[in-house]
């Protein structure tokens, strides 16, 4: 887990990477499917978000250009 002060592009990673592994854990562990299943999803939503976030400040970045 990423340090909370470190860069959002690095927790955007650890999301995905979090999704990635939710989501194998939910095909392995029948018996915690739908927990990993909502998990999984928990994770990826939160490293959209900040994918979303890191986008419009890029594009507010290049708009003072």
């Amino acid at each position: 887990m990423p340090a909370p002060h470190a860069a959002p592009s690095r927790w955007q990673v650890f999301y995905r990477v979090s999704a990635e592994v939710y989501a194998q854990v939910a095909e392995i562990d029948r018996g915690h499917h739908h927990e990993a299943l909502y998990w999984a999803k928990r994770e990826r939503e939160k490293g959209e978000e900040i994918a979303r976030q890191l986008d419009a400040e890029s594009s507010e970045d290049g708009e003072d250009e």
